[in-house]
């Protein structure tokens, strides 16, 4: 049986909302007739991770993940940033976009204990050489789930010296950038990174709480050694939002942990429940990636939850997207461009009610290798890995939506949503419920 994947995991997540007791009602702003682009600063970007698009994969715990786990597909080359990569960035550039995501992969440029590998920074180099040519800032992940093979051999985030570990590499990784000006995200969604690490076998429960903590530990160091080299970095930690009532639950032990070192909060949304589709999704229907409900509006919640939490610190949807099977339409019939419209049309309804949105990244550029699977398919272009040698990227409808509201700093005044609100969403329970967001009609 495959182990459950982390985007299934945020949908057994948001279950737990029907079993919460109520937290607060507000009476939301009334919906403006009208919504203003974002502003001439806002961040437009696309996200990609290490693992999961470069191939020529070198020795790490997902490398052995894959290789052992026979329900995985065969990893291959995955799309092939690694020689693919000015395409790539060409590509995103071409959108309009201001900020390329990438992950610099601990296995690749520290392949031994106590050696660095000058030709993995020298591609490193390279792909930052290309976002900076084409205009764009670079976001930069020191952990995207992957570590190297000599530290699984030393026992993983099971080991009690992994946190100095990965803390010598993560330095070298930021004397090395931090003149480049990049955005940082330590670990990629830290809560999913642990529960992935127990259901492949890296990691046993009984040791979670000390990659927990390792992680907490790793994080706050490193934000402080950004600092003292990059004075006005930005860093975070981008979470796995669920839902606001299970948040406290699932990101709130490694969030209260590092919150004091957080200059802006990243957050990853994807899906959306109501009582009623919750009741009829079936633990199988969960690996069905393409068929989860989406709610782009949730967004808003998500933005709202953490605008509570954080007063007056910049947020960041550090990862958006809608995943379909093998490139297939979606059978109820919503695009990729529908989805991504009406995500930016909530983004500019929690700007205009108040909350600080920094920026936005579409996940992903291009289709990549999701933990596991090449089903799910999230990019803007399209790859059919499995059964076409060339990799050539083929362009989504998304890939012309993305460009105009790029072009136009968002959707158009009067835009409505192809989607409406939810009466109910899970999202952000029990408000969503009580006093749901609304759309005004059509003047």
């Amino acid at each position: 049986m495959r182990p459950i994947r982390r985007r299934e995991a945020l949908a057994l997540a948001a279950a737990a909302t029907l079993l919460t007791p109520p937290a607060r009602a507000l009476a939301r702003p009334a919906p403006p007739a009208t919504v203003a682009p974002v502003s001439a600063g806002f961040l437009w970007g696309v996200a990609s991770a290490g693992f999961q698009c470069e191939g020529v994969a070198p020795d790490s715990n997902w490398r052995r993940y894959v290789d052992t786990n026979p329900d995985y597909d065969r990893y291959g080359q995955a799309v092939d940033f690694y020689h693919r990569y000015p395409a790539d960035i060409a590509a995103a550039a071409n959108l309009g976009a201001g900020v390329y995501r990438i992950s610099v992969e601990w296995a690749r440029v520290q392949p031994r204990p106590e050696a660095w590998e000058e030709a993995g920074f020298a591609f490193y180099d390279a792909v930052l050489d290309a976002i900076a040519a084409a205009g764009m800032r670079p976001m930069l992940t020191l952990d995207h789930w992957v570590y190297p093979g000599w530290a699984v051999e030393r026992g993983g985030w099971a080991d009690p010296g992994m946190p100095e570990a990965w803390l010598a590499n993560a330095r070298r990784v930021v004397d090395r950038y931090a003149g480049r000006d990049p955005l940082w995200v330590s670990f990629n969604e830290p809560t999913f990174y642990v529960l992935n690490e127990t259901t492949n076998g890296g990691l046993s429960p009984a040791a979670a709480p000390l990659m927990v903590a390792g992680i907490i530990r790793a994080h706050n160091e490193i934000y402080d050694h950004i600092h003292r080299v990059q004075p006005g970095a930005r860093v975070t930690s981008n979470l796995a939002y669920v839902a606001g009532t299970v948040e406290p639950v699932l990101n709130g032990p490694i969030l209260d942990g590092i919150a004091a070192r957080l200059d802006y909060v990243g957050i990853d949304y994807y899906y959306g429940f109501t009582p009623q589709t919750i009741l009829r999704t079936s633990p199988a229907d969960l690996k069905a990636l393409w068929a989860m409900p989406l709610q782009p509006e949730g967004i808003y919640y998500a933005l709202g939850h953490y605008a509570r939490r954080f007063p007056g610190k910049p947020l960041y949807v550090v990862e958006n997207g809608m995943p379909t099977r093998d490139g297939a339409p979606r059978a109820d019939g919503y695009t990729r461009a529908q989805d991504l419209r009406d995500s930016v049309y909530w983004i500019q309804r929690a700007l205009a009610d108040g909350m600080p949105v920094l920026g936005y990244n579409y996940w992903s550029i291009t289709d990549n290798y999701e933990w596991g699977s090449y089903t799910p398919r999230f990019g803007l272009y399209t790859v059919d890995v499995r059964t076409d040698a060339t990799l050539t990227r083929r362009p989504t409808d998304a890939v012309a939506a993305y460009t105009e509201l790029i072009g136009a700093r968002g959707v158009a005044p009067d835009y409505r949503p192809t989607r409406a609100p939810a009466q109910c969403s899970l999202v952000d329970a029990p408000d969503s419920c009580l006093d749901p967001v609304t759309v005004p009609a059509h003047r």
